[in-house]
């Protein structure tokens, strides 16, 4: 349920209407829009009386939320957010590219492949240091090990980095790690999902496998309900009955997010398709729908790469993305 208040509405009086709806053991989520105040009520409101409400003098509407996502959704919180991470701003117009090998491999390959997408003009470094792999006998990361040559690679070129968790327990390990990925596979485990809750530090989720976007909001949900509100969603593609590419990327979820939330949306078009010549099309296709931001993997050397070298860009390919990147937000700006 959400309180929509009056302009110029007294503070007094505000304060005394979320006292009385605290009495009634709900909690409060404020929000402040540009032309409106927000008190979105999170609990059983099947015992709030809606007329009751209405009656308040500060009161310009109250109205039932029937979505079981409740901070995530649009309707308590009008207003795009904009999640920082470490100085860079996604979300509410702002744009930002994540870029990096799929997985660390050396302190050499990772530092070239850092300096090149700074270069080229990627606000964030990616870095697979724990990798959940299909098969038990793939290349599964260094760890450990992965995430020291990461944090060197952000010493080295100043870039915030992203990579991957796989469990609670590896949290400690994730102190000096920028933005925290919650991959595909993971988007379901609500016990991660709660841990990540409890800290301050902003969160990227991958869309599920097979989620519909309920499922994927309500995954977010379970983050934020813990008090941890820097979510940034990540559309990765869908499984589907066609196999001509790894997954099928569902860029109608991008303006269906827009709509029912107010979290930043971005796409990954290198997991999406697992082939590198369709990540252009789709990364430009991604900003034509709407997305906060694009991620994207870059290798040296794909051919060598220990994991996902057919999707991976080489560096020259790119910053020839990210020229294209450039001219075509231009253009959609422009409109």
């Amino acid at each position: 349920m959400i309180i929509i208040l009056k302009k110029q509405a007294e503070e007094a009086k505000i304060n005394a209407l979320k006292k009385e709806m605290e009495e009634q053991g709900l909690g409060i989520h404020e929000s402040e829009g540009v032309n409106t105040r927000i008190l979105g009520l999170v609990g059983d409101t099947s015992v709030v009386d809606m007329r009751h409400i209405m009656a308040n003098s500060i009161v310009e509407n109250v109205q039932r939320i029937q979505e079981p996502y409740k901070k995530a959704n649009r309707k308590f919180h009008p207003n795009d957010t904009v999640v920082d991470v470490n100085g860079v701003k996604i979300g509410g117009g702002n744009f930002q590219v994540i870029a990096g090998p799929c997985s660390i491999e050396t302190k050499e390959q990772i530092t070239e492949v850092a300096n090149d997408v700074k270069n080229s003009g990627a606000g964030l470094l990616r870095g697979g240091a724990f990798k959940p792999r299909t098969s038990p006998y793939s290349f599964q990361g260094l760890h450990g090990e992965g995430l020291e040559l990461l944090l060197e690679a952000k010493k080295a070129t100043g870039l915030p980095v992203v990579t991957e968790i796989m469990d609670a327990s590896h949290l400690p390990l994730f102190e000096d790690v920028d933005l925290i990925q919650v991959g595909a596979r993971n988007m379901q485990n609500f016990e991660l999902l709660k841990e990540l809750g409890k800290i301050n530090k902003p969160i990227l989720l991958k869309r599920g496998l097979a989620a519909t976007i309920e499922e994927w909001l309500m995954s977010a949900e379970y983050i934020m309900a813990g008090g941890n509100e820097n979510v940034i969603l990540c559309e990765r593609g869908i499984r589907t009955y066609e196999t001509a590419m790894r997954n099928t990327l569902d860029l109608s979820a991008i303006p269906m997010i827009k709509k029912k939330s107010h979290l930043p949306v971005m796409v990954d078009p290198s997991h999406a398709t697992g082939i590198r010549d369709m990540v252009e099309p789709m990364a430009l296709a991604a900003i034509a729908a709407g997305a906060d931001g694009l991620m994207v993997e870059v290798h040296n050397d794909p051919a060598k790469a220990l994991c996902d070298g057919p999707q991976s860009l080489t560096p020259e390919q790119f910053d020839t993305l990210m020229k294209k990147v450039n001219k075509t937000r231009e253009f959609f700006q422009a409109l």
